[in-house]
């Protein structure tokens, strides 16, 4: 039992006895060690006042002042006792809390100095003096301080628990955490110290071992809604959304205006799927908190996936750095602009990476002479992206790189394009159960001389591992379409008319640009031939057929008055797009309705395996892109499947991609500069079939041999890439912007 509670329950048996003098005795004695302890206020304030000495009611006073915050109030009466006591140390004690309350630091510390030389064995007076030093600046003597009460008091928990405050705050974790441990041992109900423990270890990337800590200190204290609600976020992070909407429920129940829980509530029911529900989260936390710009973000970004535009306008709402909180994915499509996506990136990094790494890595030279490349992604299964880049992994030249893949996505042991893609590397890590620190170590263990992150700001990232350093040369590739904004990146790949002169502005990394197009693609994508004809899709036996098979959050007002235009001039013509549910596509035709265009003539097709939805794409005539955020791996597909995509260069790389794409495809004057260009151009094709046949004609004669699907070519530019990069480590030189030809 700790000395504090202790004197509590003597104090209480004191007042049972009808000894109201010693139990106010007592309970003085509690608040000159602990002022704001609440069990002690309140049986203070029960027990008569009769028979005090002035002294008595002049501190009586003195702890009524603090209690209701008048601490101007409070430290005058406390001065004034503590020059008629100057041995009082409870009197100096409470004089120091309500002096550092009003921000006297340097009166508190003499206080609390007064409160020491009164009563030299009051651990609390010494824990206080800390605080006192600690706000000063002097980190120091603050844990020397801490350290010297640990020593005299081993058994006052609130010391070690502090210290390790301290420690968190110089980034020392590991010691943080021991300390933290040790308060928890010393008092196994201390909530805080269990609540502070689960924050560390989600710091840490201890997921388990922080959902273990929060749910102690939610056991021990019911309506802790923080405590519910950071355990949700970490079963969140751990992809178990119906925990994670339960604790989020539950830190509701205990503080209905939680607004943080409310939004982390709506990141779970999208990742539950339940976009319109989630829009409702996100904004009644808006609603609970107008100022809540991620709540916003959040919100506009759910209804830009539904095509709902009612409030596309405030995104302008959105800047500050409480956006931060939201990845700049979310940014992408609302504006093309790509001093806006770097000012977006620079905020996430600052909250996403760690400030510095302990160490660097300095790797030993390969024994074998090839360098070891560690590519690190959660999407090594049948996903967009592998579908780009398992051709890349076929044609990696094992004998000049070790070629090891480090996955953080679910486990997927049945997944064909995972296993073929484990016999195409010399290793296949599965560290989506590992702790970040330990992620780190093993990289470094294995000698990574470049790492590669192909995740970047999006869904299911862990870039944050990259601030630790996993090897000398770290690049982004392939995964987030802009800068990282973080120095732990050296490299971003990109291409000529993706990163035109003078946009490597907008980008924290050193720009690598390839030849021809910066897109991986493999040249052996099976497409299977579609039997089913243009009517089992819903399609006209006749007419154009534009197609977007964009995701829905691409699309914008600009692109569907393009659109919905194109309709109105070309009789017969329909829009395919992807289905993505029933709220798009009501909300859809309710746009074309209002655009004078019949509902009927957009036609939602269901995703499929991606060999058969290739085949399927024989049916449409012309692909419209999007703007903000082209299409990327969806504008690959439909050049692989020979149909022309029709783009609009636009400012950020995002929406650069595509034109990237169709000139390596050798049709570059489908990439235009101006959306009336845009528009004429798609007008002009669908009513001229010699026009669209020329076309189909050069791209499928063009499809073997251009440079977008010319898979060996292309790897070979990127090893030479990464060659370069290699070498320039390992000459000492820092990163460097250089062109692969």
């Amino acid at each position: 039992m700790s000395g504090l509670e202790s004197l509590l329950i003597k104090a209480k048996g004191a007042a049972r006895r009808g000894e109201t003098d010693a139990a106010r005795a007592i309970y003085r004695q509690v608040l000159g060690r602990h002022p704001r302890n609440a069990r002690a206020l309140a049986a203070l304030d029960a027990l008569e006042a009769n028979g005090d000495t002035p002294a008595q009611l002049e501190f009586d006073a003195m702890v009524a002042a603090f209690r209701a915050g008048r601490m101007d109030e409070a430290a005058r009466l406390g001065q004034s006792l503590s020059r008629a006591n100057p041995h009082a140390h409870g009197v100096h004690n409470l004089l120091g809390a309500a002096l550092l309350d009003l921000g006297n630091d340097g009166g508190a510390e003499m206080a609390f100095r007064r409160a020491i030389a009164a009563d030299p064995d009051a651990p609390a007076a010494y824990n206080n003096l800390a605080i006192a030093l600690r706000r000063q600046g002097r980190l120091e003597d603050a844990e020397a301080t801490y350290r010297d009460v640990i020593a005299r008091a081993p058994r006052y928990a609130d010391a070690p628990y502090n210290l390790a405050g301290l420690l968190e705050q110089a980034e020392r974790l590991d010691e943080a955490a021991q300390w933290l441990e040790t308060a928890i041992v010393i008092d196994p109900g201390h909530v805080d110290a269990h609540y502070n423990l689960g924050n560390l270890r989600a710091r840490q990337g201890w997921r388990d071992e922080a959902i273990a800590c929060f749910a102690v200190a939610a056991t021990l204290k019911a309506d802790h809604s923080d405590a519910h609600n950071n355990m949700g976020a970490q079963l969140l992070a751990a992809q178990r959304a119906d925990e994670a909407l339960a604790a989020f429920g539950r830190a509701l129940a205990a503080d209905p205006a939680n607004a943080q829980a409310m939004v982390n509530r709506g990141k779970a029911l999208v990742l539950k799927g339940d976009r319109v529900a989630a829009v409702g989260a996100f904004r009644a936390a808006l609603a609970l908190n107008p100022q809540n710009k991620s709540a916003l973000l959040q919100a506009l970004f759910e209804e830009a996936h539904l095509c709902d535009w009612h409030a596309r306008g405030d995104y302008a709402l959105t800047g500050g750095p409480e956006a931060a909180a939201v990845q700049p994915f979310a940014s992408l499509p609302f504006v093309d602009d790509p001093a806006h996506q770097y000012r977006r990136s620079l905020a996430c990094a600052a909250r996403m990476y760690p400030d510095a790494p302990a160490s660097l890595p300095s790797p030993a030279p390969s024994t074998d002479g090839r360098i070891p490349v560690g590519y690190f992604s959660a999407d090594f299964h049948d996903h967009a992206t592998m579908h780009l880049m398992a051709g890349f992994f076929r044609e990696h030249d094992r004998s000049r790189y070790e070629v090891r893949l480090y996955s953080y996505g679910p486990r997927r042991e049945d997944d064909a394009a995972r296993v073929a893609l484990r016999g195409e590397v010399d290793a296949f890590v599965e560290i989506g159960g590992m702790r970040d620190e330990d992620v780190v170590a093993l990289a470094r263990a294995d000698g990574l001389d470049i790492a590669v992150d192909l995740k970047g700001y999006t869904l299911g990232t862990r870039t944050r591992l990259f601030g630790q350093r996993l090897a000398p040369v770290q690049v982004s590739w392939m995964g987030y379409p802009g800068t990282l904004g973080h120095a732990a990146i050296d490299y971003f790949i990109a291409d000529h008319v993706t990163m035109p002169p003078g946009a490597e502005v907008f980008f924290t990394e050193k720009i690598v640009r390839l030849a021809h197009c910066y897109q991986a693609n493999d040249d052996r994508r099976a497409i299977v031939p579609d039997t089913r004809g243009r009517t089992r899709w819903g399609l006209p036996d006749t007419g154009f057929v534009f197609a977007s098979f964009n995701q829905s959050y691409k699309i914008s007002p600009a692109e569907w008055d393009i659109w919905m235009g194109l309709l109105r001039e070309v009789p017969g013509s329909v829009l395919w797009l992807l289905d993505t549910g029933a709220q798009v596509q009501a909300n859809l035709r309710r746009e074309a309705e209002v655009r004078g265009v019949e509902p009927e003539r957009l036609v939602f097709s269901k995703p499929i395996a991606h060999a058969e939805h290739l085949g399927r794409l024989i049916h449409a005539d012309l692909f419209l892109d999007t703007f903000a955020v082209n299409a990327h791996t969806t504008a690959s597909d439909a050049l692989w499947a020979g149909l022309p995509v029709l783009t609009l260069a636009g400012r950020q790389f995002a929406a650069r991609v595509a034109a990237s794409l169709v000139h390596a495809a050798g049709l570059p004057e489908l990439a235009v500069e101006a959306a009336a260009d845009y528009a004429a151009l798609a007008l002009n094709l669908a009513r001229d079939p010699e026009r669209m046949a020329t076309l189909r004609t050069r791209l499928a004669a063009k499809r073997a041999t251009c440079p977008l699907f010319d898979t060996a070519d292309y790897t070979r530019r990127v090893e030479d890439a990464l060659s370069e990069m290699h070498r320039r480590a390992q000459s000492g030189l820092p990163p460097e912007h250089f062109d692969v030809g």
